[in-house]
């Protein structure tokens, strides 16, 4: 006796992918996240390229966290040259990546995540039932866009970083405005936050390790220094060093383990490791949803993206007006870097822990390049999330089992590649 549950697509993720599940007797066999994209090979590209032209190259790894490879790309590249940004130039560049984190959220959570829990395919079915959620949810994306166009030049793929610095800086006026527009979000905030408060959010439960950055008293962005809800304090060099990218033969997707195996990295892990660095208004909202740092449900993510949503907002404003406070003309660029060398650097992306590593010769041309994504730290944390649920699903009708597999692997949030949106659902079963 046979039994295949097939889903051939699956809208809301980022890329392609199949899910074959292999049951024999009632019971799991194995559990295959299998990416099918074709491997662009980003880092062979850039062998012999001038070190002022690895970023924007870099930045069109994705659409989605283009200005985290910009962040990460340009700060290995100065830890290889001996430069060191001035400390405006730091803070507008916090200030860009809490755009894109904004921008990548507020996509995830309205437009991917909650048709899960609103009982629809997707959130363009109440463009005229709930005209209201539809509107406040693209008045949110476009305040986060402005964040980016405002600093970085445009919305996707800025313009303005440049290494040392910025390029050009935004004129006082337009962060004045864009403090004003962040303000003007607040309403829109509550309403958000009350509606996924309502949301029932399976109950499941996996302890898993979770990795971020550490970033000296604030909620990490962009540092030197990883930590885990495992006890690892470890520079990004080191922690780099430990990680294990590996291949699989059902994936063309690399996947990634410690010593300690599989481990998390993303919106879940940075709330949980760095719960007492969240903003006031950050804190007041995960009382709100019923969430704190001891949690250990996947799909407490979502939970996890809207508290940084509330928390990057409030940064924000805070970061405006210590721009506008103080003269920030010097975080304008005059870096005239020569010769080569070795750099590592990570950020934090929308996804997760983002690492990229270089190393230049005496002409500046760059000899070797690794960049490690958060999906594929993450993709084996979700093979063992599903392996681990589904034995409590399999009493479902399938097109439960469909749904609530599904909605596990979007609480990821996983960025499988930039331009497609496929997954295939298979459960075989052999008696």
């Amino acid at each position: 006796m046979s039994k295949k549950i097939k889903l051939n697509h699956l809208t809301r993720i980022e890329g392609h992918a199949h899910l074959i599940i292999d049951k024999k007797a009632g019971k799991i066999e194995s559990c295959r996240l299998e990416v099918v994209e074709s491997p662009r090979f980003f880092e062979a590209l850039l062998k012999g390229r001038h070190f002022s032209d690895i970023a924007p190259i870099v930045a069109r790894v994705c659409g989605v966290c283009s200005i985290s490879h910009t962040m990460a790309s340009l700060m290995a590249t100065e830890k290889a040259l001996g430069i060191e940004p001035d400390p405006r130039a730091q803070l507008l560049r916090r200030l860009l990546s809490q755009g894109e984190i904004l921008q990548s959220h507020l996509l995830q959570l309205y437009f991917m995540a909650a048709p899960d829990y609103l009982g629809i395919p997707s959130i363009f079915q109440l463009l005229n039932q709930r005209s209201d959620l539809f509107s406040r949810a693209l008045r949110l994306r476009r305040t986060a866009n402005r964040i980016c166009e405002v600093v970085g030049g445009r919305a996707v793929h800025p313009v303005t970083t440049t290494l040392g610095g910025f390029s050009a800086l935004p004129e006082a006026s337009d962060l004045k405005q864009l403090r004003q527009e962040l303000v003007d979000t607040l309403p829109d905030l509550e309403a958000t936050v009350e509606l996924f408060a309502d949301f029932n959010f399976p109950n499941f439960e996996r302890t898993a390790e979770q990795v971020c950055l550490d970033q000296s008293g604030q909620y990490p962005l962009h540092a030197e220094r990883v930590i885990s809800s495992c006890g690892i304090k470890q520079s990004v060099a080191q922690f780099k060093s430990t990680i294990d990218e590996y291949i699989v033969p059902h994936s063309t997707a690399k996947m990634a383990r410690t010593e300690r195996g599989h481990y998390c990295v993303g919106p879940l892990a940075r709330v949980k490791n760095s719960f007492e660095h969240l903003s006031p208004m950050a804190r007041k909202v995960a009382d709100a949803l019923q969430m704190n740092a001891a949690t250990s449900n996947p799909f407490h993510g979502l939970k996890a993206r809207l508290i940084e949503v509330i928390h990057f907002i409030e940064e924000a404003i805070h970061a405006i007006d210590a721009l506008l406070l103080h003269s920030f003309a010097s975080a304008r660029s005059t870096a005239m870097p020569k010769g080569g060398g070795e750099g590592i650097a990570a950020v934090e992306a929308p996804r997760g822990l983002l690492f990229h590593s270089y190393s230049y010769d005496q002409n500046g041309l760059l000899e070797s390049a690794d960049c490690i994504i958060p999906t594929a730290q993450n993709l084996a944390s979700i093979e063992a999330d599903i392996t681990t649920l589904l034995p409590h699903l399999l009493d479902l009708p399938d097109e439960q089992i469909k749904q609530r597999l599904e909605a596990l692997i979007r609480a990821y949030d996983p960025c499988l590649s930039c331009a497609t949106h496929q997954l295939q659902i298979a459960i075989k079963e052999e008696s």
